[in-house]
């Protein structure tokens, strides 16, 4: 609806009035008493979601009005297409004006929160790209992938009581390090913290203990997306990590952006991927476009030190999903899943310091003149994201961020 609308959107505005990401937002003159609530964002402005619906007495305002998008996650696709349809409605007629205009609430004037609860977390492990360059600096195959790479998403549970909202502070993680020059390992504050590119899936309809979900239903229980830092400590995670994998490198903390991005949203992105290109079983093939062409860039204190290209993926969202649940694991509202550091062929285009740095040997350099090899106390990461539009124009979604403070 690029340029159909009557409010007035500049169209390079981050949120077009196509775009319309769900979040969840309070006053900020209120207090901290505020009431929570689920807005749309519009332009520089959030809309009261619920409150405009209640106005106009749609079927879908008990959804959208306990101050979590948890209830409108469950509803599932039907009503998701709906409060979609009436918001474009909303934004098309001029009748629609005087109650959307009571209800536009300067996102200057808002503070954004966790955009639901969390249920379940799982981190994948799906950029080719991002793998070799890990076997070429840790495994003795000099960049040649696991065994069972190609066959299926690589991924792991992670803890979901540490999903933090966008602009938390991150606490410089304590735990072991492995052996040093003395031959023993060490306790203390990570000296390798990193950020990971990566991008999120939210799932709004559960699915039954026992019950695969197929590649095919994706989009029937995944509402959409949403930008992701899934902050490591490299030198915690590397001694700790065999044989079990990821733990206390990798639960401290996982940063969201405040927007959830419709997979509706998205029908201008959707690319063939690049994977898998060998036989794979049954469950993971899925034919046509179910990559997504979305660009990354992060920015460290302000100074933008990569663009992730998420198009080069090698598994998408719908095979994460039908591998996660081909067990029998069940899915539930407000589980998260996201799709690993993402990273591209070009040395601009890896996802975290890890690859940026070469693991600390060769340390990028800031506009400030400072060196990088991994995060220092007081550091800032911000990770944003871009999807083609309508019409050839350009939608974002939105911006997770997050500052290091050193250890308490």
């Amino acid at each position: 609806m690029r340029g159909e609308s009557w409010l007035d959107v500049p169209d390079d505005a981050e949120f077009g009035t196509y775009v319309l990401p769900y979040g969840v937002f309070s006053q900020t003159k209120r207090g901290d008493a505020a009431p929570r609530k689920t807005g749309v964002a519009v332009g520089d402005s959030v809309l009261d979601l619920a409150a405009v619906a209640g106005r106009l007495g749609e079927d879908f305002t008990p959804v959208v009005a306990s101050g979590s998008l948890n209830p409108l996650l469950a509803a599932g696709r039907p009503v998701w297409r709906v409060v979609r349809e009436r918001l474009t409605e909303w934004l098309r007629d001029p009748s629609y004006r005087p109650v959307v205009m009571a209800n536009l609430i300067p996102r200057a004037d808002v503070r954004l929160h966790l955009p639901f609860e969390p249920a379940d977390f799982v981190d994948f492990y799906s950029s080719e790209h991002h793998a070799r360059s890990v076997g070429r600096m840790f495994g003795a195959g000099g960049g040649s992938l696991p065994a069972n790479w190609k066959h299926l998403p690589v991924g792991y549970h992670g803890r979901a009581g540490t999903i933090v909202p966008s602009g938390t502070p991150v606490v410089r993680p304590r735990g072991q390090r492995g052996p040093g020059e003395g031959g023993s390992p060490a306790f203390g504050s990570t000296r390798k913290l990193d950020f990971e590119a990566e991008v999120g899936f939210v799932v709004g309809v559960p699915s039954e203990l026992g019950r695969p979900v197929g590649v095919d239903d994706f989009a029937e229980h995944v509402i959409g997306v949403c930008l992701v830092n899934d902050w490591s400590a490299r030198d915690i995670q590397g001694w700790e990590n065999k044989p079990l994998g990821p733990f206390l490198g990798k639960s401290f903390a996982t940063s969201l952006s405040p927007w959830v991005v419709p997979l509706d949203a998205l029908g201008h992105a959707w690319v063939v991927p690049e994977g898998p290109r060998e036989e794979t079983f049954p469950y993971l093939r899925c034919g046509g476009a179910w990559g997504l062409d979305l660009r990354l860039t992060v920015r460290l204190n302000g100074h933008p030190v990569a663009q992730p290209p998420f198009s080069t993926m090698y598994w998408t969202g719908a095979q994460q999903l039908a591998h996660m649940t081909v067990a029998g694991a069940s899915l539930r509202t407000g589980d998260l899943f996201a799709s690993g550091t993402v990273s591209g062929p070009e040395p601009d285009q890896r996802g975290s310091l890890l690859e940026l740095s070469w693991d600390g040997s060769d340390p990028i350099l800031l506009r400030d003149g400072s060196q990088r090899g991994y995060l220092n106390d007081g550091d800032e990461v911000s990770i944003s994201a871009t999807a083609p539009g309508p019409g050839g124009s350009h939608m974002g979604l939105g911006e997770v961020t997050g500052r290091v403070l050193s250890s308490t």
